[in-house]
């Protein structure tokens, strides 16, 4: 698959990364000040998993910089 058909894909992905994100950020809060507590462990869980989209979503922005460095570097 070339790199211009991988775009399009990548960047839907990152959107839905992002959305998905946003909406255990919003979660979260609910959840942490209603128990009062950070150590929740429904807490911790919904934090655990907002940490593996922000590890995902940095991946893949590290994949979007190679990619420009190598155009440039191939101008």
């Amino acid at each position: 698959m070339l790199d211009k058909e991988r775009a399009p894909k990548r960047a839907m992905d990152k959107n839905y990364l992002l959305k998905q994100l946003q909406s255990l950020r919003l979660k979260l809060h609910e959840i942490a000040e209603a128990r009062g507590s950070l150590t929740d462990p429904d807490v911790l869980a919904i934090s655990e998993e907002a940490d593996q989209l922000i590890v995902a979503l940095q991946h893949i922005q590290k994949n979007e910089l190679t990619e420009l460095t190598l155009r440039r570097d191939n101008m």
